[in-house]
């Protein structure tokens, strides 16, 4: 068995789309020696979920055959009440949106998201010593400890509700096969890794077969729907740039 089927029944085993043998033999020569085989898979699989799945050439024709949406998913089904999905389908984020949000708490979060505020878990800002009184006028500190204490607990109260918003969240995604066929997908029961955030554009998502259909969306379910990971890093940063100025552009429009 060549190396670049032994990637693809590796790869397989994971659920990862399935490259062709062109793009496996080209990542197995590009060094000499080639390196182990557990590092090539892993090579293989980051740059596989960093791919743009429409790419031709990729993936290996047998598999965009058989993992690709049904041709009339996205056309005659929207008249049909609920259908199930057929086979397991690799897909990759070109959208998301949260829809228990308004639009300018949508802009709150992906400006909380620019300023890297989302990522850095709950944090107790301490003021500096002479802010409060305690430190200017002789005091014992106790305003310092007063002020840093109400600060906390402000932190964690915010905390705890952002955390109640994200269990209780409704995201509605726009996904895309490796044919390039669209359609959109929201979430029926709360799936933990779909989220603002969380969730990159060009990341890859496996919905399985079974999973249910309503008038051409798929109703996404924990146990139909796993996070592969990765991420186009050239589609993420214009997406939250240019959902950013259209929700910016919304709410001011609103507001007229």
């Amino acid at each position: 068995m060549d190396i670049a089927t032994q990637l693809q029944t590796a790869l397989r085993s994971h659920s990862l789309p399935i490259p062709s043998h062109t793009w496996l033999q080209t990542l197995s020569s590009s060094r000499n020696p080639p390196p182990p085989l557990a590092s090539l898979i892993a090579t293989a699989r980051t740059r596989l979920l960093a791919s743009d799945l429409t790419t031709p050439g990729l993936l290996d024709s047998a598999y965009t055959t058989a993992h690709s949406l049904p041709a009339n998913l996205t056309h005659t089904q929207t008249s049909i009440p609920e259908s199930r999905l057929g086979r397991d389908v690799v897909l990759q984020v070109l959208d998301i949106e949260n829809l228990s949000r308004s639009r300018w708490e949508q802009v709150e979060e992906l400006e909380a998201i620019e300023r890297g505020e989302l990522t850095r878990g709950r944090q107790v800002i301490r003021l500096p010593i002479g802010t409060a009184g305690g430190a200017n006028d002789g005091g014992d500190g106790e305003g310092v400890g007063d002020a840093t204490q109400t600060q906390a607990g402000a932190a964690t109260q915010a905390a705890r509700e952002s955390e109640r918003q994200a269990r209780n969240a409704t995201h509605k995604l726009v996904l895309q096969d490796c044919k390039g066929a669209k359609i959109f997908g929201i979430e029926l029961v709360r799936v933990e890794r779909i989220a603002i955030g969380k969730l990159s554009i060009g990341e890859k998502v496996l919905i399985r077969a079974g999973t249910r259909v309503a008038r051409g969306v798929l109703l996404l379910e924990p146990a139909q729907c796993l996070v592969l990971g990765g991420k186009v890093e050239a589609w993420h940063k214009p997406w939250t740039e240019e959902r950013l100025a259209r929700l910016r552009e919304a709410v001011g429009g609103d507001r007229r």
